[in-house]
């Protein structure tokens, strides 16, 4: 235990460009580690990017398709023995959110079942000290893009709260595409003592525009969360400020929920077009409510919290316009029926897995061609209180 707080210490010491370097430091001194490097999940979560390039090494590795993929994507250990030595890959993840992979190059025979906790905790070290170490150096957000970012979709990338989470009473998880290339579509969640919020969303428009109206709703949403105000009072702010910008020229869609992790009972505001699934058993249902004017269409518009309850082993599926309306060449679109095929055939992945395997079916449906809008899939697995 003094070991891993000697580690843990010295992470938080170090200049924060020098994590991997401290932690490969003390795995030499502590397991004879030959080597150590890290790779993080890139923007579109289909490769493994080295940070700190080091010559022989291969900038990029896939997820789905490399012992560092199966490390990430089980979320456990993944051994690989070689006649001179033996790699070990650990995932690095913080709260859920599944940030990458370490990989440690040990020499052969070493045991490792004593050293899997110690480097479990050092790993979660780390990626805490990665989320920190961004506010200070590009080094990590720069290590994530297997391709440049367009403008739209750096601003989008830098607003999300992360791209997976899991507490005891739920998991979630979301993804967009095209990731380097978003514009409009968003999410949001904040857990608190008691609540997750979560909205999502998405701006009219293209581009640059946008991603600047997203950019509005979502910090005028969280103003009057982090406020106290209630969810209806919520959307009622944000509609004020996206009209006080735009004037009604712009707005912005929004489906936001108030999660109670107690009861499992839900507040729900539908402004918009994001919409929702209920997978409960084998059974998939669409979730309808009330629609209320998207923020900032008109003037002071007062919008009504709807309810509902989720129940422990319900899966919910949030998408966008550009998910449910894409069309088949056949003129079907996603939403009438091939949703609910998809969510049913993905029932057994868990949650980090949902949102890309939905959106790899969303392709298969629209012919394989690029969509024409931007897509957003947020999965939530609801497990209740014990």
């Amino acid at each position: 235990m003094h070991e891993i707080a000697d580690v843990e210490q010295a992470l938080r010491r170090a200049a924060p460009h020098r994590l991997v370097s401290v932690v490969e430091d003390a795995l030499r001194e502590r397991c004879d580690a030959l080597r150590v490097e890290l790779r993080l999940a890139d923007y579109g979560l289909r490769t493994l990017q080295l940070v700190e390039r080091t010559p022989g090494a291969d900038p990029s590795v896939p997820i789905h398709d490399s012992p560092q993929g199966r490390a990430f994507g089980a979320q456990e250990p993944y051994v690989v023995q070689g006649p001179a030595s033996v790699m070990l890959h650990l995932p690095v993840t913080v709260r859920g959110d599944r940030l990458g992979v370490l990989t440690a190059e040990l020499p052969p025979g070493v045991d490792l079942r004593p050293l899997f906790p110690g480097l479990a905790q050092v790993c979660e070290a780390l990626g805490h000290e990665i989320l920190v170490a961004e506010r200070d150096t590009d080094l990590y957000v720069l290590a994530r893009r297997a391709t440049r970012l367009t403008l739209a979709a750096e601003m989008q990338w830098q607003l999300l709260p992360g791209r997976s989470c899991a507490r005891p009473e739920f998991a979630l998880a979301a993804h967009l595409e095209p990731a380097y290339a978003i514009f409009g579509d968003n999410y949001d969640w904040s857990v608190s003592d008691g609540r997750l919020t979560l909205t999502v969303t998405n701006g009219m428009g293209e581009g640059i525009e946008a991603a600047l109206l997203t950019n509005l709703a979502i910090n005028a949403l969280r103003n009057a969360r982090r406020a106290g105000l209630d969810l209806a009072d919520q959307a009622a702010l944000a509609d004020q400020a996206v009209y006080a910008q735009y004037r009604g020229d712009a707005f912005v869609s929004v489906l936001l929920l108030s999660f109670d992790l107690a009861t499992g009972e839900v507040e729900a505001v539908d402004a918009g077009s994001p919409r929702l699934w209920r997978l409960r058993g084998h059974s998939v249902e669409a979730i309808g409510f009330e629609a209320q004017l998207p923020l900032g269409m008109f003037e002071e518009t007062g919008y009504v919290a709807q309810r509902f309850t989720v129940r422990p082993g319900d899966r919910l599926l949030f998408g966008s316009d550009g998910v449910y309306a894409a069309v088949s060449p056949a003129g079907e679109s996603y939403g009438d029926r091939a949703l609910a095929r998809a969510l049913r055939g993905t029932r057994l992945l868990p949650p980090t897995h949902v949102p890309q395997a939905m959106l790899r079916e969303l392709s298969t449906h629209h012919g394989g061609g690029a969509l024409e809008d931007d897509a957003l899939v947020v999965c939530l697995d609801w497990h209740g209180t014990v």
